[in-house]
């Protein structure tokens, strides 16, 4: 059950998007979009977008002028900081000038890579420069944010995730600058979406609203956000049909829902260990939390017995024996890049939460996955 941590005062000036369109076929207004973005003949603008569209563009009467820069997102693996370095070095191969819009289209990754160019582009410095709360300084481009899987909350939220490979960590340029200025939220862009990548897209919402209403850095909007994702979540995963046009409606306005929850708070236990996961061994952020929250009996015991019922709703299997035979040095990794993500562990356990998460029990907890 989800208990209230004692609430922590703070002072919080809490920025949201600017402008969403919703709606079948929202993505088909791209074009008036940045025709007010375009106020000189050379103006140009950088597409980054998930590869699962490349050949795919035409139908969609996507606006690419020839001056512009369209760069296909792979996302067989989590986006790092050295791809956010040399995305941006190619813009600036591009044009000395700087474009007059960035566009992410894609899910999570792709929407990330967008919003940590956007910053770098301004910013200056490397990526890893900017991973933290508030290290970027300057406000980012123009950006526009078209999610076309629903559920990380990516497009509403403050931070872009990336992998950094040399100090063994995933962390976000946490930045009011990261958000996007406009998003473009068009439920027919998910209906290609592989089922089970579908529902582990769309339990990070549910995990994102029930961490953060279980910690003690609350706030009564992040909270309100909180509910309603969660309700949403749940009218879609306990339905016979996850992923028709209703529920994929529903699940697009959870996600941005999910992520301005997030902005106002702290992800808890669940996200750690998750990247934990996807440092280590690999795996994609949104599987890895699921494989996380399936044992989760105990920190949120409810939640948990929720979501294995919602598995079970939808004809879910989760890998199993992800960590077994792992090594003692492959453990070690884990627990060190489980338990570097400070602020959200001490918003689920306090301040010293080192003393419950010991290497002892975060092994254990990892040797069940």
């Amino acid at each position: 059950m989800i208990t209230f941590a004692a609430k922590v005062e703070t002072f919080t000036n809490s920025k949201n998007i600017a402008r969403y369109a919703f709606g079948r076929g929202a993505v088909r207004g791209l074009e008036t979009l940045l025709a007010a973005r375009r106020t000189t003949a050379d103006d140009f603008v950088v597409f980054f977008v998930d590869a699962f569209f490349r050949g795919r563009l035409g139908s969609l009467a996507f606006p690419v002028r020839p001056q512009d820069l369209l760069v296909f997102v792979e996302t067989a693996l989590e986006p790092t900081t050295d791809l956010a370095d040399h995305m941006t070095a190619n813009v600036r191969k591009h044009s000395a000038k700087a474009p007059c819009c960035v566009v992410g289209m894609g899910g999570g990754i792709t929407l990330d890579v967008a919003k940590a160019v956007a910053n770098l582009l301004t910013n200056g410095g490397k990526a890893e420069d900017f991973q933290g709360w508030d290290l970027v300084k300057k406000p980012a481009l123009y950006k526009i944010g078209i999610p076309t899987v629903s559920g990380t909350g990516a497009e509403a939220s403050r931070t872009c995730v990336l992998m950094n490979e040399k100090k063994n960590l995933k962390l976000g340029m946490n930045s009011e600058f990261t958000l996007y200025d406009q998003l473009i939220l068009d439920p027919d862009l998910t209906e290609s979406v592989p089922k089970e990548q579908y529902f582990y897209t769309g339990m990070d919402t549910y995990i994102h609203c029930i961490e953060s209403l279980a910690g003690s850095y609350r706030h009564p909007v992040g909270d309100a956000f909180s509910h309603e994702a969660l309700r949403l979540v749940s009218e879609v995963f306990d339905s016979n049909e996850m992923m028709a046009l209703a529920n994929r409606e529903k699940l697009m306005v959870a996600s941005y829902l999910g992520g301005c929850a997030i902005a106002n708070s702290y992800v808890g236990v669940v996200h750690p260990f998750s990247a934990g996961l996807s440092v280590v061994l690999g795996i994609h952020h949104c599987l890895a939390n699921c494989l996380v929250m399936n044992q989760m009996q105990d920190y949120y015991p409810r939640e948990t017995a929720h979501f294995k019922k919602m598995l079970k709703a939808q004809g879910i299997t989760l890998p199993s024996d992800v960590c077994r035979g792992l090594s003692d040095g492959q453990m070690e990794r884990l627990y060190q890049s489980t338990v570097i993500h400070e602020r959200p562990l001490t918003n689920a356990l306090g301040v010293h939460y080192k003393d419950t998460l010991t290497l002892r029990k975060v092994r254990e907890l990892f040797q069940r996955i």
